[in-house]
């Protein structure tokens, strides 16, 4: 270990003295990359990376300057952007855990996440034209299907406007990371995107539904959830209406975890029909869902008919699936693709009540309700956890 009093002569201050890449900090690092569950590659490249600087510094103290100086010396190497990215990414990394980001320096690649509106990412791409960066979108929100969704008609002015924005927006980054695998066809379709520009990268769920209980305590209810917004596009009352076609399954229970704007009106709905089996419980603290969640035996998931939310995958269905609970769903689409994929549960047609209260007998007189659970634990780790996400996400960024 080398602790450079000089450094102290020079003015730099004993903090810039302790900047020093030594072993114990490297690993300080490999126990945090393991306890972020990243992938045993991503943990020897990152630890190659940081220890490869660590050599060219040759004990001197990290400082943005040196870190500038490092990247100019690989460019000068000729390496591909990919390379020079993915160094650049274990060094940002690095950093972070020691407490150093003041010292980071700019990537070779610009991330612009995109929700709504899509005009936020116009930033990304001046900020990228200026520094001559590549741009990579992250798109969670299709536009202007959004629109349409919202109940603005393709034939107005507003919607034109927007479909020719969107258009000329989505056509910019060099390449766009979708959530859905059904956003392919409409930014192909509808926008002239090149397919080869595009690649799947679902949203992770939070860590801590991965926490909850897979088999409730054995009990006289078989209890149904929904958690998260209480809107029109969930179309809840889909499941009030099913509620009522199975109010004669007395061991049935239908919990709904949330609020939104159609809240009062499903409780004053439910209340007019008598639905006892119904319980509402309000917004919940994130904190508070997994107990929640272990309680249920099944999840439910619902969506209006429409053909732009069918492209939608609903975030919910990931922390369903990390609690490793099974799925009843209302919806068609990417919702249906995902649970017929995962076998993980039922999906009936979106706004069809009957169809709903078919899936949920199926369900309650199945002898497989634990393995659905498993089914889909098995599904999300695959495909929605934060370690698979950010392994995908880094490889994407590494881009040509």
């Amino acid at each position: 270990m080398i602790y450079r009093s000089m450094l102290c002569e020079k003015g730099r201050g004993l903090k810039m003295a302790e900047r020093v890449i030594t072993k114990e900090a490297v690993e300080r690092f490999k126990a945090y990359l393991h306890k972020e569950e990243r992938s045993a590659g991503t943990v020897d490249n990152y630890l190659r990376n940081v220890r490869e600087l660590a050599a060219w510094l040759v004990g001197q103290a990290v400082t943005k300057e040196q870190l500038v100086a490092w990247k100019d010396a690989l460019q000068a190497k000729n390496l591909q952007p990919t390379t020079i990215n993915a160094k650049l990414a274990a060094v940002g990394c690095f950093l972070r855990v020691m407490g150093w980001q003041d010292c980071q320096v700019r990537f070779l690649r610009v991330f612009a996440n995109q929700t709504s509106p899509v005009m936020m990412s116009n930033a990304a791409f001046v900020y990228a034209k200026k520094h001559s960066k590549k741009v990579v979108m992250y798109c969670m929100d299709l536009w202007p299907a959004c629109l349409a969704a919202g109940g603005i008609k393709e034939t107005s002015p507003v919607y034109k406007f927007f479909g020719w924005e969107s258009k000329r927006l989505y056509n910019k980054p060099d390449k766009i990371l979708i959530t859905s695998k059904m956003f392919r066809s409409y930014l192909v379709n509808q926008h002239g995107v090149e397919s080869e520009r595009i690649s799947y990268l679902p949203q992770y769920a939070p860590e801590q539904f991965e926490e909850t209980n897979f088999n409730p305590a054995p009990k006289d209810t078989i209890d149904l959830m929904f958690a998260g917004n209480v809107g029109s596009a969930q179309n809840l009352t889909v499941v009030l209406a099913a509620a009522e076609i199975l109010r004669d399954e007395k061991c049935l229970r239908w919990h709904i975890v949330g609020d939104g704007s159609e809240l009062e009106n499903l409780k004053k709905e439910a209340a007019e029909k008598h639905l006892e089996n119904v319980v509402f419980y309000g917004r919940k603290a994130s904190s508070e869902m997994p107990r929640y969640y272990a309680h249920a035996d099944a999840m439910l998931v619902t969506l209006m008919d429409d053909p732009f939310i069918s492209l939608t995958l609903p975030g919910k269905v990931q922390t369903y699936m990390a609690a490793g609970k099974p799925i009843i769903a209302s919806a068609v689409g990417e919702t249906r693709l995902v649970i017929d994929e995962a076998k993980c549960g039922y999906c009936a047609k979106a706004n069809d009540a009957q169809a709903l209260a078919d899936a949920v007998k199926k369900f309650m007189h199945s002898d497989n309700k634990v393995r659905l659970g498993k089914n889909a634990r098995i599904y999300y780790e695959q495909h929605f956890s934060k370690r698979t996400f950010m392994d995908r996400l880094e490889k994407e960024l590494q881009m040509n």
